[in-house]
């Protein structure tokens, strides 16, 4: 077992500077930081749980404390596939707190050895979040203060491919 192992789930469609923020916060904390991008089925993902990955993967190339998977299995099925116990998870605002609560007491309930911690981004970072990013592109607006360069450069040539399409 990795005791010091962390998993950050997410979706990250796209990765923000949010969500990189949080991944060097807890690279300082932990000895292995294993980034866990969801297939997110249930979001209508705007690029594939491939592509996202590599925009994760990308963003921390000189890392060696993190790596990069995808997964579309159940979270603790992941978490024991790792051999990890415990879950990263982001605080931007008050209302994220209300479903972070709710889903480290599922996860307990499933398996009362995963433990949940939670980090807040830094105050610049608070209020941006992917599907943000995702309807400021689609607007045409500037995301290079929100996401890598790369991203952003995906994110332009994504949308020039799919004009017309409907957000959510």
């Amino acid at each position: 077992m990795q005791q010091n192992t962390v998993v950050y789930p997410g979706t990250f469609d796209p990765i923000t500077y949010g969500h990189i923020d949080l991944i060097e916060r807890a690279a300082r904390i932990f000895d292995h930081v294993i980034v866990a991008v969801a297939a997110g089925h249930h979001k209508s993902p705007f690029f594939s749980v491939d592509e996202r990955v590599e925009m994760v993967s990308e963003a921390f190339q000189h890392q060696k404390k993190v790596e990069v998977f995808g997964f579309s299995s159940l979270l603790l099925d992941f978490m024991h596939e790792h051999k990890c116990r415990i879950i990263l998870r982001g605080l931007r605002v008050v209302s994220d707190f209300d479903h972070e609560f709710q889903l480290a007491g599922i996860n307990r309930q499933l398996d009362p050895e995963i433990e949940s911690m939670f980090l807040m981004p830094a105050e610049h970072y608070t209020y941006v979040s992917s599907s943000f990013v995702r309807e400021i592109a689609h607007l045409g607006g500037d995301v290079k203060r929100f996401v890598p360069q790369a991203v952003a450069a995906r994110l332009a040539a994504r949308l020039k491919n799919r004009s017309g399409d409907i957000w959510h």
